[in-house]
């Protein structure tokens, strides 16, 4: 996997993360909130960060490495 690649790859998952944000802001407006649902995209949203910053930290060490 090159710097690139994971880059694109982070920039994929951000754009799952910003789906998943615009979802919990829809559920935030809804009349009867569903926590549970609330919980369970909040656990996504992270789960998609902590990849984020995984990816986003391989591109960091592929370029470096590539010098």
């Amino acid at each position: 996997m090159s710097a690139d690649e994971a880059l694109a790859r982070a920039e994929e998952l951000l754009v799952e993360l910003d789906a998943r944000r615009t979802e919990l802001e829809r559920l935030a407006e809804a009349d009867d909130v569903d926590g549970d649902a609330a919980v369970d995209l909040i656990a996504e949203i992270a789960e998609l960060a902590r990849r984020i910053e995984a990816e986003l930290t391989r591109a960091r060490t592929l370029a470096d490495a590539a010098g």
